[in-house]
């Protein structure tokens, strides 16, 4: 076998993504809050980059050259669409939102006006640090035990005292404890219920009301009767002091409003300032054209700044034709609701926008919408569906709604099966099987007919 070197040509096809491409993807798939993040970051790092105080176009200088012209066109290409950032409409009394006392500080403040040596008082502020959010103590009792230098009969005569303080059933260290605390903070003697709560728990959370009803010789009616009580005591006590901070808003990415009988789609563009090329910077441009290396850092900053204008710009208009074409293909669910809503793919917005599915995707991805009817996801709008004895195709959202009107109206004595609900969709002229309605039925986390029984 010979072997040796030679030389040859071979033409080859790549797909290269450059780094504008990249950036103008991801601004795309960008929620408002997470594209002001991105513009505040470019604004700290490129010094041509500043904020547009106003819509008013800027001097005429702008055109004597084709670098402020290109800027120009940039800044003018923005249509129509939309609605401009004003600061005014920013400003919100939200922002001043007020202090509230933590559960920690809830549970300190009673601890202090509490009459106890100061070591148990030192004990106890450990044990209250050692709680998490929902009120449960975390800590073993012999690890807290150890750092005093005690034994454990201390620290659960501590914990004792805290477990009287308000909310009820706080300090404890697992649910049957928590709801025990709640029953004897409550004045609740009934055996049946405690006998429930300390040895039946599990079987209560499954429904098993035949099974506790024969372990504790009783009617399954006095087991449903026990169950009402437990389903109003609260798992978690501290959940009435959970932190404003832990609450996280909303801002949608485009604001649907009906003017008569037409729906018109706004871009909000309140979380994402105009973006404009400092005038300053231009000028040494213009300035320094015999020293390369100023030259050269500006026209990369220039080039890097109008890229992302133009993106911004693309975002934009991708976002309204996306909407735009949602709100044309499901007009009825704007007018009805929720029954209105129509089976919609991706692939059906891509082809009447004109673009990929994937681009459809990112301009939907965790981005919201306000509309008369209330806040939704733009994913909410993508569902598939069912056929009708018309041949037309209807939402699964929608043949959820009615199933579930169908079961907030049903006899609790006699819940409707999921048999019969069949029947009641096929007699609406919704084609469905039995199959998928137990899979609806689970999607919206309602249980079998036979737990929903009422015996009492």
């Amino acid at each position: 076998m010979k072997m040796g070197f030679n030389l040859s040509l071979e033409q080859t096809q790549k797909l290269i993504m450059t780094q504008e491409l990249q950036q103008a993807i991801k601004i795309l798939q960008l929620s408002s809050l997470e594209l002001k993040e991105y513009i505040q970051q470019q604004l700290e790092t490129n010094p041509l980059i500043e904020e547009k105080e106003d819509a008013e176009p800027d001097s005429e200088e702008e055109g004597e050259d084709l670098i402020t012209q290109l800027i120009k066109n940039v800044e003018h290409s923005r249509g129509e669409y939309g609605y401009n950032h004003d600061s005014e409409n920013d400003y919100s009394y939200e922002n001043y939102v007020p202090s509230r006392t933590t559960l920690k500080d809830h549970l300190l403040f009673q601890l202090h006006i509490t009459i106890m040596p100061e070591k148990q008082q030192e004990i106890g502020e450990y044990i209250v640090e050692s709680l998490d959010g929902n009120g449960y103590l975390t800590t073993d009792i012999g690890e807290i035990a150890a750092v005093f230098d005690t034994d454990t009969a201390e620290i659960e005569s501590v914990l004792a005292v805290i477990q009287t303080f308000d909310p009820a059933g706080v300090g404890c260290r697992d649910l049957r404890e928590c709801l025990l605390l709640q029953l004897d903070a409550m004045g609740i003697d009934d055996p049946i219920v405690k006998e429930i709560v300390q040895e039946h728990l599990d079987s209560l959370g499954d429904k098993k009301f035949n099974h506790i009803a024969k372990e504790l010789s009783i009617s399954t009616g006095e087991v449903q009767r026990a169950c009402d009580i437990i389903k109003a005591l609260e798992p978690k006590p501290g959940r009435a002091f959970q932190n404003f901070n832990d609450v996280k808003y909303i801002t949608p990415d485009v604001v649907v409003r009906q003017i008569k009988d037409e729906f018109i789609v706004l871009v909000n563009e309140s979380a994402a300032p105009r973006l404009m090329i400092n005038s300053y910077y231009r000028n040494i441009l213009s300035s320094y054209k015999d020293q390369p290396g100023i030259s050269r850092y500006i026209t990369g900053k220039l080039e890097a700044a109008l890229w992302l204008i133009k993106s911004i710009e693309q975002r934009r208009m991708t976002l309204y034709k996306v909407v735009n074409a949602i709100v044309e293909y499901q007009k009825e669910f704007f007018r009805k609701g929720v029954k209105g809503l129509r089976p919609l793919t991706l692939k059906d917005i891509a082809a009447k926008v004109g673009v990929h599915e994937s681009t459809v995707s990112r301009a939907t991805n965790g981005k919201y919408v306000q509309t008369p009817r209330g806040i939704y996801e733009l994913k909410f709008f993508f569902s598939s569906g069912v056929s009708s004895v018309h041949g037309e195709r209807v939402s699964s959202e929608s043949v959820k709604d009615i199933l579930k009107g169908i079961i907030e109206d049903e006899d609790p004595h006699k819940p409707v099966s999921d048999q019969r609900i069949t029947d009641i969709l096929n007699s609406k002229g919704i084609n469905i099987s039995r199959r998928t309605v137990a899979k609806y039925r689970d999607e919206l986390g309602i249980v079998s007919s036979g737990r929903r029984k009422r015996y009492s």
